[in-house]
């Protein structure tokens, strides 16, 4: 008997869920389009990550301003193109109600999504307080509707000071905001959290000691080696926005090179 979609989708979520191990990081280079997804698991990693700057970017729009339904319909042709899950970049949940977000998501294929904690309207970090009631939202709806969603709640605490060169040092003091947001997003029904931007040893260390669940560190050039993270106890890493950086500067060198 052949698996339904639905069934297919389950056991997605289920395998996603499963390969976030503290010790031995699930790997997730960030695809932008079917084409990068498809070499992504020719590559042999098993799960496919979007990258919303990328994916944005490919429709012809900077990231947070491409239009919901683009994105959904992006995230769908990847996860249709794949045979692994497939964790959707869904930026800060696309203004969406929990249950219309949980509905996108599980109409587009994804096992897994990002949810980020900045407001980008109001260009602040969301009361914490209230992205946990949202997060909250979001796996009761998904809960409703039999959806194992793998959610990656998105800690942007050291985000912003690293957007803005924060200087070498300063990370370990924003440890405790960041583990309050975080052990309150997993509280409420977060699989793994994402203290995007953190990168220094101590802090990060720190962090992975005294949060409550698996953690997901973004491979910026500053970060420490995969053992090293492996060493720290996290569970997950991604790439972001930085192979689709580095595809596109590369592609801008070949062009300068036609001219002669």
């Amino acid at each position: 008997m052949t698996p339904s979609p639905t069934t297919d989708l389950q056991n997605q979520c289920d395998l996603l869920r499963s390969l976030h191990r503290p010790g031995a990081p699930l790997l997730l280079p960030n695809a932008w389009d079917v084409a990068t997804a498809r070499a992504v698991v020719a590559a042999g990693f098993t799960v496919v990550a979007t990258t919303s700057v990328g994916v944005a970017a490919t429709l012809g729009y900077a990231d947070h301003e491409a239009p919901t339904d683009e994105m959904v319909a992006a995230a769908a042709r990847i996860a249709t193109s794949v045979e692994v899950p497939v964790t959707v970049d869904a930026e800060a949940g696309y203004g969406m109600e929990p249950a219309e977000l949980v509905a996108a998501l599980r109409s587009a294929g994804a096992a897994g999504c990002n949810l980020e904690d900045t407001d980008h309207t109001a260009g602040c970090l969301r009361d914490p307080e209230r992205q946990a009631e949202w997060l909250k939202a979001v796996r009761q709806a998904a809960s409703a509707d039999g959806y194992r969603l793998v959610i990656n709640a998105r800690v942007d605490v050291f985000f912003g000071p690293f957007l803005a060169g924060a200087e070498p040092g300063t990370q370990e003091g924003l440890v405790p905001e960041a583990l309050r947001r975080a052990n309150a997003y997993l509280e409420v029904g977060a699989d793994c959290v994402y203290p995007i931007a953190l990168w220094e040893t101590d802090a990060l260390r720190r962090f992975t000691a005294e949060v409550r669940g698996p953690v997901n560190v973004v491979r910026l050039p500053q970060t420490p080696s995969l053992a090293e993270l492996a060493a720290v106890g996290v569970a997950r890493v991604s790439w972001g926005p930085f192979l689709y950086l580095d595809a596109m500067a590369r592609f801008a060198e070949q062009l300068a090179s036609l001219r002669g």
